[in-house]
């Protein structure tokens, strides 16, 4: 949380998620603090100032037991934590690294040593020092990911 917004209890958020669900109205968070945390629930957000669509933007956001800007203040720094979404598609972090590559056929393509952040697409750092953008990968095995890439783009690197 930013910094408090007015006087009735609004807090500029910097959202760090894609997930809308983690703004709508009901959405239960969790507020961390330095010294505890305090569950927050949204009653509305909307979109604030420039980028307001951007993947990391800013919201102004209203909660249940925060109703004036002393309230709000209090809030200053904190990180808002939700609880997992159950979501078969999604791709986390902590699977990617380490996972092996293959492509459709099956060959193997490499390991993922990173996932490296990038304004256009996150980028896979493999073992070797190839990148390859994110949104190649197609689909999951047993051992790891799918990925189609465009032909080239993962030939060996030059000697």
């Amino acid at each position: 949380m930013v910094r408090a917004h007015g006087l009735r209890g609004e807090v500029v958020v910097e959202l760090w998620s894609n997930r809308p669900e983690r703004r709508q109205p009901g959405a239960e968070l969790i507020a961390r603090l330095p010294d505890h945390e305090r569950p927050l629930v949204v009653l509305a957000s909307r979109p604030f100032g420039p980028g307001a669509q951007d993947p990391v933007s800013r919201w102004l956001v209203r909660f249940e037991t925060v109703s004036d800007r002393t309230a709000a203040e209090a809030l200053r720094g904190a990180v808002l934590l939700g609880q997992p979404i159950a979501d078969p598609d999604a791709l986390w972090v902590d699977e990617l690294c380490g996972a092996r590559l293959v492509d459709p056929t099956g060959r193997p393509v490499g390991e993922v040593r990173a996932v490296l952040a990038n304004p256009a697409s996150d980028l896979l750092e493999l073992a070797d020092g190839r990148l390859l953008p994110l949104r190649f990968v197609v689909g999951r095995t047993d051992e790891g990911f799918v990925v189609e890439a465009p032909a080239g783009l993962l030939d060996d690197p030059p000697s």
